[in-house]
Order: C-alpha cells, then structure tokens, then sequence
C-alpha cells in the first residue's frame, strides 16, 4: 500500500501517487466544510497549475473520461466520511497556469481547491475587477484589481503627506502637475477600495480628504441612484457599472472581469 506519510513533503512523482495526494488533499477539505455535513455544497473546483507535470495530473484525475473523478474517487471520500453531497453536485477540473488567491492551496501539491456552497464561496477563484478613468488624469486609464491587492488607495500624487505626518501610496494617482482641471479637487487621501471577504464584494471607503467640509465622493447607480459617502466608517459594496466621482469631475468606473457563477 502506498504510504502518503512518508512522501509528504515530496512533490508526488507518478499518477497513483499524485490521485493519492489529491484525494487526502480533498478529504482534508471537505471534512473542514459545514461542520463535516455536505448537504449545502453545490460543487467543487480543483485547480492544478502542474507546468510540465500536467499529463501526470490529467492521468490522475481520468481527464479523458467524463465523471470518472467525480463519481468514482471523491463521491467515496465523501460516502466513507458522512459527507452528504446532494445528488446535483458538480466538480470542474481546471488547468492553469496560476492558482487563484482566494482558493485553499495544497501544501505539496500545485492545486487548490474552491468549495461552493449555496448561500456563499467557502474558497473559489477571486473576481478580477477593474477600475477605469473616464475623466481626470491618473497615471493609467486602466487599474485591475483582485481579492489579493489589499488596500486599494485613490488620491493625488502617487505619494502624498496625510495630515498626521505620514506618507501614504496611491495606487490610483492623479498627479498634481496634470493640466485636469479636476485632478486639482482630488484629495492626497481622497478613497480607498478593499475587497470583503465575508460578503465577497468590493468595498469602497471615503478617506479623511474625501468627506465633508472637504473634498468630495459619491456613486452614480446604473439606475440613476446617487449616493454620497459623508463618513469613513461606512463602506459602499460597489456593483457592475457603478461610476465613482472625486471632487468635482474626476470619474472612475467599476466593473468585474469575470462574474462567480451560480
């Protein structure tokens, strides 16, 4: 019998040892989700970033027969562990060339996993996003963004003082010595946008320079809706289409470059 423990730690180096490691990998996780219980998983998505070693892992996962994987080798882990899968789960196989960040990643593998469920992505891949300047002079007309760029921060000059001392990043910078009229009423520390993970959204947030009595920021809706952020507590979860102002011109709209599917 293969012994994984003495291999762990090792890449796997054939097809039996690598279905091994895949499977001790996905009973891990699994067993972790919904308290062992399985009933509101809607499916799984195994990413593998396996380079040279991809003909290895399509071997592993039975890549040229349909469900093999799915019906024959997980669906036992899950039936041995209690782990009550509704009948409709599905499991997508998915070659890249880069796990994603927001997936759980195997220790001693190139493979992640994402859960599924239905009401939230227990780990899934991350939303590429993309902030794009339709007015105002920024450094580019186009910024892509994803769960793993962290803070986010708009506002004048690519490093600016805050009021308290400190030197601040932005990420989204309209330079002072730009002809835009509107880059002059960007604050140094006007905005800034954080991905959340609890509502997997992104969220945007006024920065001391972007509310009353100083500068300025709201949120066009698609529908017409106009909504101001007058603190820096209170976040806006931005939607497709929605167009962030700055002062009085500058504007930034926000859209995914991929959508999680349902």
């Amino acid at each position: 019998m293969f012994d994984f423990l003495k291999s762990k730690g090792n890449p796997p180096s054939d097809v039996k040892e690598i279905r091994h490691r895949l499977l001790q990998f996905i009973k891990e996780q699994l067993k972790k989700s919904e308290g062992g219980e399985g009933a509101s998983i809607k499916g799984l998505q195994l990413f593998i970033a396996a380079g040279a070693s991809q003909h290895l892992y399509e071997a592993a996962v039975y890549l040229n027969e349909t469900d093999r994987f799915r019906n024959e080798e997980v669906q036992r882990i899950a039936d041995d562990f209690a782990i009550d899968l509704p009948a409709a789960w599905t499991l997508e196989l998915l070659f890249t060339d880069r796990l994603p960040d927001e997936a759980v990643k195997a220790a001693d593998m190139p493979v992640a996993l994402g859960i599924l469920t239905r009401h939230h992505t227990v780990a899934n891949q991350p939303e590429a996003a993309a902030i794009r300047v339709l007015s105002g002079e920024a450094e580019q007309e186009f910024y892509e963004i994803t769960p793993s760029s962290g803070r986010i921060c708009i506002g004048r000059d690519k490093q600016a003082q805050a009021a308290d001392g400190f030197f601040r990043k932005n990420d989204i910078a309209f330079p002072s010595s730009s002809h835009s009229e509107g880059n002059k009423y960007v604050s140094r520390q006007h905005a800034h946008i954080e991905w959340d993970r609890q509502n997997n959204c992104y969220c945007l947030f006024a920065d001391e320079g972007g509310i009353p009595p100083r500068n300025k920021i709201k949120v066009q809706r698609e529908n017409g809706e106009t909504i101001r952020l007058q603190t820096t507590e209170i976040c806006h979860k931005l939607e497709p289409g929605d167009k962030i102002v700055l002062g009085t011109s500058v504007l930034l709209v926000f859209d995914y470059l991929s959508k999680e599917a349902d």
